[in-house]
């Protein structure tokens, strides 16, 4: 037989398993456990190795559902090794379940691609980490409520009282202990022998074991123990395991479990319910009255913080005061407000100034993004939020330390934030359109997908013990501010996923959506479709999440692209800017809609913001009007623009309050002296002279139409417009100071980046050069070599590098060269890294060695000194 028909052997480790594994199959392991890659092994067997260390395991657990959860953890008190029949049973126990038996293949099939078990169907083993974490012991109880068995409950009792329980249940006494414990065990995995047994037993003793058989399985009894635990000791249902302990053995639990490791098994994910249905066209309308609301309330917020915003805390982040402060400016209560200066400063729109008196501002991007069409400025905030880390949510609790965390503070960052809000918005997906889910299925759902797993304590009270409960976890918490922070930022409308929403995950439009668009006008634009390749698959909601959730994360271009797909949807949605405005005679002016940039930035200066809304209420005052004149406009240029913007006639009180704070502008004049002030009216300067609301200034005459103050200018401009005069500042020749502010921008920032959760996935690139070093190295490390002089056969490589003198490691591969056989070396590099390598040598000269590298692939050239030595490799056997 030839060495393609001879059968494959059962592997015998994990590395031997990984050995047998295509480059597809060892891609998609280093795809969902990164951490293995980093830095790249440098052969299978140490992949192997680091795939059972303790920090990954227990990483690859945190990512499993709980139905392969459950079935990792049955397969720890599962025989070492288990055949699938056995672990068949142990999940869907004795009356056997369908839905577990049509799991259960798929849950198998997980956990050998990530390398938490590896055998054949006959012989499933559990990495030995993995065994040690989920196996029952008294420090560490097992999520499945199961005790020790019988061979390690009764590992330290005496002989004696081992034949005394023999004797009792009817077994034929025996020489050793050994046998003993045997013949017990087979009594109590006998389901009819068992049944007989139990029959025997009071009912009062039944009802202990009752109380046991779902976990904890420990209880404590005295030295004397009652009538009805001394008949379960003595037949072995109990054992003792320390003084006053005694323990229910998990042959017996089962038993009276009916076969199941668990007490509940949830082969199926929860679905996803539907709490209101809304008309599609409704849920996009106000998914985009929320996004127009959105890009409102930032600019609002950078628009109070234009002349420099609040300062930065010694330890970082925003005092708690300066949060109140800008909640009533925004008209928001403070964790709203929260979430929108996050959001801000994840989107590079806000950051700190860094200077001394350290203040937060806008940022130069900030410009530039608010000359951008609104649906793009939406696209660039949800974006953003959509893969940000920081979790505004948080603000206002606790840290480690005790500590409270602040808005734009450290401490916020949560790696698995990014997920839960991909996750989340993809089960609404999975929603009929139109469909506002349920919070709490939302919740179930995403703690069957990442159950936390037990630490400790009582875990047999549950079904599992593994997070399937309802505690407030961190994941259930980032569930719900996602459905909260969704609404406001117009992700979702009344609840259910929008259809630019939709686009943003980078899914298509739904058939429905896509029937009512057809008429509309094809795209023209960039990115307004997106390539069938940057569509990830979306599962349905009742699909099992996939392994690791940057799987279904775009890339960069992938994102962009969506976000563009995101604007062409949202841009009809939008209200379009009005260039006018309605004014009224009670000195007020009504956008009844948005407006164009350059009006609504004029009329923020002529005029207060008196209430907000579908429409916008502003209040023309002599103070907003000063304002105006102050900013370098003229009477004459406030009645053209209003004339030229306002859809009504000019009411005459407004053209008669602008003209009277115009006449009365900057009639007087405040210059630098310390500060003075003139006027050709020294009427007017008597008038002020003999207020007594001057006395603060320090007013005294120096002309008839100058008087010189103890006040600065500033100061003096102030006091005098308290006392209801309108005066303007001159420069030292005299010119009228023009007193617009300028806005305030930190340098150029960087929006901050989200913190990963663990090593990133690798790229395809890296991990086609991954699994090619690791495949090269591995052939350097079991191919076989000829064994010297003494030694038995070497056969496959032992890892270790090879060792021979500079004489023999010259003259050995001098002799390959005229022979043309291959060798094995070891070899270090520059960097000290060393490394086993097949060469087959073509010349030798100056110190060097140049062979074709069967493990590179490649014609290489080595340093002889670097080469620890040689080895002939054996010859193959067919």
């Amino acid at each position: 037989m030839s060495t393609e028909e001879k059968p494959a052997a059962a592997p015998r480790s994990l590395a031997e398993a990984l050995r047998g594994r295509d480059d597809a199959e060892l891609a998609a392991l280093l795809r969902s456990r990164p951490d293995l890659v980093t830095p790249v092994p440098t052969d299978l067997t140490q992949l192997a190795t680091r795939a059972g260390t303790r920090a990954s395991v227990v990483r690859a657990l945190d990512r499993l559902d709980l139905f392969t959860l459950q079935t990792a953890q049955a397969l720890a008190v599962a025989a070492d090794p288990a055949p699938y029949d056995e672990l068949l049973g142990l999940l869907a126990g004795d009356e056997g379940d369908r839905a577990v038996s049509a799991a259960l293949p798929g849950a198998v099939r997980t956990l050998r691609e990530q390398a938490l078990v590896w055998g054949d169907d006959d012989r499933l083993r559990l990495v030995r980490t993995a065994r040690e974490l989920l196996s029952p012991s008294p420090q560490h109880p097992s999520p499945t409520g199961l005790g020790p068995t019988v061979r390690e409950a009764t590992a330290g009792m005496s002989p004696g009282r081992i034949q005394e329980i023999v004797t009792t249940v009817g077994l034929p006494s025996t020489h050793d202990s050994v046998s003993a414990v045997a013949a017990l065990t087979g009594l109590f995995t006998d389901r009819e022998r068992m049944a007989e047994l139990l029959a025997e037993v009071p009912f009062e003793s039944l009802e202990v074991l009752e109380r046991l058989v779902w976990g904890p399985p420990y209880g404590q009894v005295t030295a004397d123990p009652a009538t009805r635990l001394r008949r379960l000791l003595d037949r072995g249902l109990l054992l003792p395991t320390a003084p006053g302990t005694v323990v229910l053995p998990r042959e017996v639990a089962l038993h009276l479990r009916g076969g199941r490791a668990h007490r509940t098994v949830e082969p199926v994910p929860p679905s996803v319910g539907a709490a209101a249905t809304h008309p599609p066209q409704v849920v996009d309308a106000t998914a985009a009255g929320q996004a127009y609301t959105a890009l409102a309330t930032v600019e609002e917020l950078l628009k109070d913080w234009d002349e420099g915003g609040p300062a930065v805390l010694r330890s970082g982040g925003l005092s708690l005061r300066d949060l109140k402060r800008t909640a009533v400016a925004l008209d928001v209560i403070e964790p709203v407000a929260a979430f929108w200066v996050e959001l801000a400063y994840a989107a590079g729109l806000l950051a700190s100034d860094g200077e001394a008196d350290e203040r937060y501002a806008a940022t130069p991007a900030y410009d530039t993004w608010r000359e951008r069409p609104a649906a793009e400025r939406w696209t660039t905030l949800a974006a953003a939020w959509l893969t940000a880390t920081r979790t505004p949510g948080l603000v206002g609790g606790r840290d480690a330390k005790d500590h409270t965390l602040s808005a734009l503070g450290p401490g916020l960052d949560r790696s698995a934030a990014p997920e839960v809000r991909r996750r989340v918005l993809t089960l609404l997906a999975g929603l009929p359109e139109g469909a506002a889910p349920d919070a709490g299925s939302v919740s179930e759902r995403l703690r069957w997908e990442r159950p936390l797993r037990a630490t400790g304590g009582a875990a047999g009270s549950g079904s599992t013990g593994s997070g399937s409960g309802g505690g407030d976890d961190l994941r259930s918490r980032l569930a719900r501010w996602t459905l909260t922070e969704a609404e406001m930022l117009g992700v979702t409308g009344r609840g259910a996923l929008s259809a630019h929403g939709r686009a943003l995950l980078g899914m298509p439009a739904p058939k429905a959506h896509a029937e009512r668009t057809d008429r509309s006008p094809e795209p023209t634009g960039p990115g307004d479709r997106l390539p069938v390749h940057h569509r990830p698959a979306v599962p349905p909601p009742d699909s099992p999440a996939p392994p690791s959730p940057l799987l279904t994360a775009l890339t960069p271009a992938e994102q962009a692209a969506a976000s563009a797909a995101a604007a062409r949807l949202l841009a009809p949605q939008l209200p379009e800017p009005l260039d006018h405005v309605l004014l009224q005679a009670d000195l007020t002016a009504v956008a009844p809609g948005p407006l164009q940039r350059p009006l609504a930035d004029m009329l923020g200066v002529l005029a207060d913001v008196e209430s907000k809304g579908g429409a916008t209420v502003y209040r023309f005052t002599p103070g907003s009007v000063r304002r105006a004149l102050d900013a370098g406009r003229a009477a004459t240029d406030l009645h053209a623009f209003l004339a030229a913007h306002s859809r009504t006639p000019v009411p005459q009180p407004l053209t008669y309050l602008i003209d009277d704070v115009a006449r009365r502008h900057g009639h007087l004049r405040v210059g630098a002296a310390s500060a003075y002030v003139r006027c050709d009216d020294d009427a007017m300067l008597n008038e002020i002279l003999a207020d007594k609301r001057a006395a603060g200034l320090g007013l005294r005459r120096l002309a008839p139409t100058v008087l010189a103050a103890q006040a600065d200018p500033a100061g003096l401009l102030e006091g005098l417009r308290q006392m209801g005069f309108a005066p303007a500042a001159e420069s030292a020749e005299g010119d009228v100071l023009i007193t617009r502010t300028d806005a305030r921008r930190t340098p150029p920032r960087a929006a901050p980046e989200p913190v990963p959760e663990g090593p990133p996935v690798p790229d395809d690139t890296l991990l086609a050069a991954a699994i090619r070093a690791v495949r090269a190295g591995d052939l350097a490390s079991t191919a076989p070599r000829k064994a010297k002089a003494g030694e038995a056969d070497a056969g496959a490589g032992s890892g270790e590098l090879p060792r021979t003198g500079s004489a023999e490691t010259l003259a050995t591969v001098q002799a390959a060269v005229l022979t043309g056989e291959s060798l094995w070396i070891g070899y270090v590099n520059a960097e000290g890294a060393a490394s086993q390598r097949v060469i087959a040598p073509v010349r030798v000269e100056g110190g060097f060695v140049t062979a074709y590298d069967h493990t590179a692939d490649e014609v290489r050239t080595y340093p002889l000194h670097r080469i620890t030595g040689v080895a002939e490799l054996a010859d193959d056997e067919n």
